[in-house]
């Protein structure tokens, strides 16, 4: 029993030498954490009651943070889909060819069409052997109508579909020197838009010309079998 009350006089002193220097709370946890250990000492079979724990402001912060961090790496970590990007197309452009080319001859070995004679019969011949589309289709032989301007007609290979009023062409002796012309604009200037007018870039004055062109259609080799199935 000496013991004892020698044990509770020493951790009361320690207490009370600690007080100037330890908050009011931390003298109050100090005080129950000795009164927790005498209560053992006193009964050493007892089990002290568990208490909740209460999570101090500083616990809360570490542990949104701890959240927070862990979003952060999940949505990092999350693969993104991949974009597609668009091709840069390339300024119209001249070519000279060691001699003269005609357009006929350039757009089928451009397509691989086998269609044969004037540009002007190309739209009736394919009938049958070809798909015949009204929209353009990249590769595909766009079919100038023959007029007074074009007496023979004109064919020409689409290589880029810009949007639904405008693509890029190449194609042959357009300015009737056997030249080849690449990544020529042609804009549509039907009223419903579907491709039966059309004014083409004027590669002297850099913007398109001012004359109108009628349009038969587009003669694509590779949908040969899927416009003949619906």
């Amino acid at each position: 029993m000496a013991r004892f009350k020698r044990l509770v006089l020493g951790m009361t002193a320690a207490a009370f030498v600690l007080a100037p220097i330890a908050a009011e709370a931390s003298i109050r946890d100090t005080v129950n954490d000795l009164l927790g250990q005498l209560a053992l000492v006193a009964h050493p079979d007892a089990v002290a009651p568990a208490e909740p724990i209460r999570p101090t402001a500083a616990h809360v912060k570490m542990l949104d943070d701890s959240i927070l961090q862990s979003n952060s790496l999940s949505e990092y970590n999350i693969p993104s889909l991949p974009s597609q990007a668009v091709a840069e197309l390339s300024d119209p452009s001249v070519e000279t060819p060691l001699k003269k080319i005609f357009c006929v001859e350039y757009a089928r070995a451009r397509s691989g069409l086998a269609v044969f004679g004037d540009a002007k019969f190309w739209w009736a011949r394919a009938k049958n052997l070809y798909a015949r589309a009204s929209d353009p289709v990249e590769n595909a032989v766009m079919v100038f109508t023959a007029s007074k301007r074009l007496r023979l007609g004109h064919v020409a290979v689409v290589t880029h579909i810009i949007s639904s009023r405008e693509i890029r062409v190449d194609q042959a002796n357009w300015q009737n020197h056997g030249e080849i012309d690449h990544s020529t604009p042609v804009k549509d200037v039907s009223s419903h838009n579907d491709w039966s007018q059309v004014r083409v870039w004027d590669m002297k004055s850099g913007g398109f010309g001012t004359h109108v062109y009628a349009v038969s259609g587009f003669i694509a080799k590779d949908l040969i079998r899927q416009a003949s199935a619906n």
